[in-house]
């Protein structure tokens, strides 16, 4: 179950019965559960980073350029203690350059050249005014392991420092650590200027 700002997903489970025979009907369940607490999600600059503009003559030819380290403050708000993760999404799918399943795309160049790649990391983690750690699912919450990585493939929640399984928070905080890289010059078109356009979709997921 999921909730992208105060929308609510329900999952539909289709239910069969195996027989010798061939059934004439299969019955159908709607379920889910409706949480009476709602978390908003917010980012420092509402969520903006312009990394101005760079000149194509100062991107390396045969390797990746890094456009330095992007920090901004991640906060979830809830209306009371609640077990949540973060769901991010890629605007920019089939962008990413880097061939990294964990990073994400900053757009393409003339419909099939990837500009680049960024990667998100958090740090400095509270959980309610404490001291936490950030935890990572890649199989919907059913396995927990410590990663402060942001990605496309998971879910991230807070944990306390002894284990890896989330915890109810009314309050989680962390800086937000974005590397953004340019791809090698060599493999992109440049006669023109090319925005760089990634963008990220954080949903709160309700666990």
């Amino acid at each position: 179950m999921s909730k992208s700002l105060n929308t609510l997903i329900a999952t539909l489970l289709l239910v069969g019965v195996s027989n010798s025979f061939a059934a004439s009907s299969i019955d159908m369940s709607v379920r889910g559960l409706i949480t009476p607490s709602a978390c908003s999600p917010s980012l420092g600059n509402g969520g903006q980073y312009d990394v101005g503009k760079i000149s194509a003559k100062d991107l390396k030819l045969n390797d990746y350029t890094s456009l330095g380290d992007y920090v901004t403050q991640l906060t979830v708000t809830c209306e009371a203690p609640t077990l949540m993760a973060i769901e991010p999404k890629d605007n920019r799918a089939g962008s990413e350059a880097m061939g990294e399943p964990s990073y994400f795309g900053l757009g393409l160049i003339n419909g099939s050249e990837k500009l680049g790649s960024v990667s998100a990391f958090l740090e400095k983690v509270f959980a309610d005014g404490v001291a936490a750690k950030a935890t990572d699912s890649m199989d919907g919450g059913s396995t927990w392991e410590r990663h402060r990585s942001i990605s496309p493939n998971s879910i991230t929640s807070v944990a306390n420092s002894a284990a890896y399984t989330p915890i109810p928070v009314q309050s989680f905080e962390a800086q937000m650590m974005l590397t953004p890289v340019i791809a090698p010059a060599s493999t992109l078109t440049l006669t023109e200027e090319v925005p760089i356009d990634g963008s990220i979709t954080l949903t709160v997921r309700y666990l």
